[in-house]
């Protein structure tokens, strides 16, 4: 089963198809593609799908999908 988990970016770098993003996830800071989001910046929630960024995310959305994955037990503060 495939599932895209929303981070926050926390800094950006590069422009058009080489734009990529530290992306928090919980605790667990991850290089991500940015090509597909190019309206999300630092502070942005975006959903990530096997290491690229497919939508960008409100905070309201990000933090009620990290909120159930909490409730089922599929996030960890700190790890990936």
């Amino acid at each position: 089963m495939c599932l895209a988990v929303p981070g926050k970016i926390r800094a950006v770098t590069g422009e058009g198809l080489e734009r990529t993003g530290e992306v928090d996830f919980a605790g667990a800071v991850q290089r991500v593609n940015l090509a597909f989001v190019p309206e999300a910046g630092v502070d942005d929630y975006v959903l990530v799908h096997a290491g690229v960024a497919i939508a960008r995310l409100s905070t309201e959305e990000a933090e009620a999908t990290l909120e159930c994955l909490r409730a089922i037990g599929e996030l960890s503060e700190g790890k990936p």
